[in-house]
């Protein structure tokens, strides 16, 4: 019961369209070798763990509940999100050119993957209210097969959409990976847009 429990509410967290998702998607698509992508793949992987762990631990109500770090969170993260949205506004289409996967090096990935990830105050507050919330009802084996489950679909997810982008990007000519560019940016600037608007009173 707890495992199951975990899975549904991870796949319910996990599945909505956020900058997290987009960019993985996109790294699918863009590289091309599925095992280029695998270094934003895999860092978004473990910092979604690390946030799971940290909810489940309750250690980051401790961190999200300090103004002076919050406001330095939201600040970081909009600021990072403006950046992926410009790198993701700029990328063409197609089969990615030298200077595209200069763009995209593994330390680059790893980078803007933890930024997505991490510096992002809302999927934080979702971990602690949802994830966190619901483990205090298991304790011991329990609590550790639903941390199990919810690590499980994080690491299938980001899989999963990377592949997905990988097909798309060998299926398509170029421009229906352009369209999708200019539409993750946007995506992804309107994020930034709504964190900052939501987190406007938190940085004054």
């Amino acid at each position: 019961m707890p495992f199951l429990h975990g899975l549904l509410l991870s796949i319910g967290l996990i599945l909505p369209l956020g900058a997290q998702n987009v960019f993985i998607f996109s790294q699918g698509a863009l590289q091309p070798k599925f095992r280029t992508a695998l270094p934003a793949v895999i860092a978004a992987a473990v910092c979604d763990t690390l946030l799971i762990l940290l909810a489940i631990l309750g250690v980051s109500v401790l961190i999200i509940s300090v103004p002076v770090l919050k406001t330095i969170l939201i600040i970081a993260g909009v600021l990072f999100l403006a950046y992926i949205g410009w790198v993701t506004w700029r990328s063409g289409g197609g089969v990615p050119s030298s200077s595209e996967a200069s763009q995209y090096s593994p330390r680059k990935q790893v980078m803007l993957a933890v930024s997505v990830s991490l510096l992002n105050p809302h999927a934080i507050m979702d971990t602690i209210g949802v994830i966190g919330t619901s483990s205090l009802h298991y304790s011991g084996l329990s609590k550790g097969m639903f941390a199990l489950a919810c690590i499980f679909v994080s690491w299938l997810w980001f899989f999963s959409l990377a592949t997905a982008g990988r097909l798309l990007g060998r299926l398509d000519s170029g421009g229906l990976m352009r369209a999708m560019n200019k539409i993750s940016a946007l995506l992804i600037w309107a994020s930034a847009i709504m964190m900052l608007a939501s987190n406007a009173g938190d940085i004054r």
